[in-house]
């Protein structure tokens, strides 16, 4: 089996924040709704698009739900073609995936970005060739689903003993939990270290590199 690690987008490769919740507010103004704070928005970055704001807005009707999703796409879509979206690599990413190459590890995606999203945000940095497997929202069940994770193995020839799974959110180590991967949570994103722990993360990183000091004795790739 190879050795895989799956990695979700926003909050751990690229610090989105701001975008997502500039864009959420445009869209519960739109509709007349109440914009809840970063500190509540941030709680449900990692769910599906749809998933996330049934969440913020349970009171409301699920039509209601997928219309602001669509505000949404089409407010973070103005903001992109006017130059007002930033996705920054966090600190110490493009090293940490140097290093994982180098040890003999396939890289994956899992995110609740859509295809597009996704796309324009690795464009954005030349990664779009980097992962050898790009897991949206747009073809799987919102996380802590385990479908993502399913897939990334299935392309990678990896299984869940040799994969893991680095994301910010409690939803990302529910994801890698329900899947049997090990789940490492990215403590430099947006869920606090408990909430991590709490969904199930094995370890919790403070920075990106933190999470090689994790894989002492991780299974070395083999093939049969």
């Amino acid at each position: 089996m190879n050795k895989l690690a799956i990695f979700d987008c926003d909050g751990t490769l690229v610090d989105s924040g701001a975008n997502i919740f500039n864009a959420l507010s445009a869209a519960f103004v739109e509709h007349g709704v109440d914009v809840p704070s970063p500190e509540v928005s941030r709680k449900v970055i990692g769910l599906s698009l749809v998933e996330a704001i049934a969440t913020l807005t349970p009171h409301e009707a699920y039509e209601r739900h997928v219309a602001m999703a669509e505000s949404y796409k089409l407010h973070f879509q103005r903001a992109r073609a006017e130059g007002r979206v930033d996705e920054p690599l966090f600190d110490g990413i493009p090293e940490l995936l140097d290093t994982l190459e180098s040890e003999g590890w396939l890289l994956a995606i899992a995110t609740g970005k859509s295809d597009r999203g996704l796309a324009l945000c690795l464009d954005g940095h030349g990664y779009t060739k980097r992962f050898m497997s790009l897991q949206t929202a747009d073809r799987h069940p919102s996380k802590p689903h385990p479908s993502m994770v399913h897939q990334a193995m299935s392309d990678a020839g990896a299984g869940p003993e040799t994969t893991i799974v680095i994301g910010d959110t409690a939803f990302d180590m529910g994801m890698a939990s329900a899947a049997g991967a090990k789940g490492i949570g990215a403590g430099w994103g947006y869920h606090e270290a408990h909430e991590l722990v709490e969904g199930g993360a094995v370890a919790v990183a403070d920075q990106p590199l933190d999470v090689l000091n994790f894989l002492s004795g991780f299974p070395e790739r083999r093939y049969g």
